[in-house]
């Protein structure tokens, strides 16, 4: 799989600075780049990338590379499914904006000059968008963006919060663990009953509500239920705490219920963090909008 897409980014010769931002994650509170996307840019295998990195390892401390564990690739393949992160025999590096910077001079090929170049500026326009939009961040209880960028993750913020309960936010592109961790947050808060309505479910949505405490129903509605998602939930619900799934269509937005509160989640579950999206906790009854399904 890679090498076929090796063989793709080959043949167009061009490399699109937004296509390079997707590829960049937030992990350890930290901008990075794993091994195999870094690979493909340069257009060399990934065991050579690795092979010139451990030669020269001296120029490359914790603070530019780092290995992932097995924790922080599960939240990986939980956020872009298995198809995108399956048959990884070895778990990947991820190189901060210093490693990738460092990575030009290890390779030391004019390809790898003009492509840093590409990266360095899709660093930068993701820094630029943080830096912008910070001042939304202090809108979270009056909580300081630096704190929640740095020492703080979605969690804590929670409870720094006096009703322990989050009101509204934004989280930015990259944000995938952050963004994760807060609708964990608010489905472990559940104490009786879940309710979600999004038009696009699949496996992973399954996945995050099974962190829910024991007992908690949990009810989904969806536009279309695929012969793909109605496969995994029945398997889902032979193992763990059953799910139920219900078509609905005449819904636009996505809307989390737990218990009595009712969230509006600017983006489908499945793919937060891939792109800048808001929430807020709305102050309507649940039954105004459970009359509507």
């Amino acid at each position: 799989m890679e090498k076929e897409t090796n063989k793709k980014e080959k043949k167009n010769g061009i490399i699109d600075v937004n296509n390079i931002e997707s590829m960049i994650y937030v992990v350890r509170d930290s901008q990075i780049m794993l091994d195999r996307d870094l690979a493909m840019l340069y257009e060399v295998e990934t065991k050579y990338l690795k092979r010139q990195v451990k030669r020269n390892i001296e120029r490359f401390p914790e603070d530019f590379m780092f290995q992932l564990t097995k924790e922080e690739m599960s939240i990986l393949r939980c956020q872009f499914g298995t198809s995108r992160w399956g048959g990884e025999r070895y778990l990947p590096f991820a190189f901060t904006k210093n490693g990738v910077a460092m990575l030009s001079g290890v390779l030391n090929s004019g390809k790898a000059v003009d492509v840093n170049i590409k990266i360095m500026r899709a660093f930068t326009t993701m820094s630029r968008i943080v830096s912008i939009n910070s001042n939304i961040y202090h809108r979270i209880s009056s909580i300081e963006y630096h704190q929640i960028e740095t020492d703080k993750r979605i969690d804590d913020v929670f409870k720094r919060l006096d009703t322990n309960k989050p009101k509204e936010g934004i989280f930015f592109n990259g944000q995938i663990f952050d963004s994760f961790v807060f609708i964990i947050d608010l489905i472990k808060k559940a104490k009786r009953e879940i309710i979600l309505i999004d038009n696009y479910v699949d496996e992973t949505v399954l996945i995050m509500l099974d962190n829910r405490n024991k007992n908690v129903v949990a009810s989904v509605y969806t536009a279309r239920i695929t012969e793909k998602l109605k496969l995994a939930l029945a398997k889902h619900n032979s193992q763990y705490q059953p799910i139920n799934i219900d078509v609905v269509k005449r819904f636009h937005d996505r809307f989390l219920i737990i218990d009595d509160d009712v969230y509006h989640i600017g983006a489908s579950l499945k793919d937060l963090g891939k792109s800048v999206f808001a929430f807020s906790k709305m102050e309507i009854e649940k039954e105004i909008l459970l009359s509507l399904l």
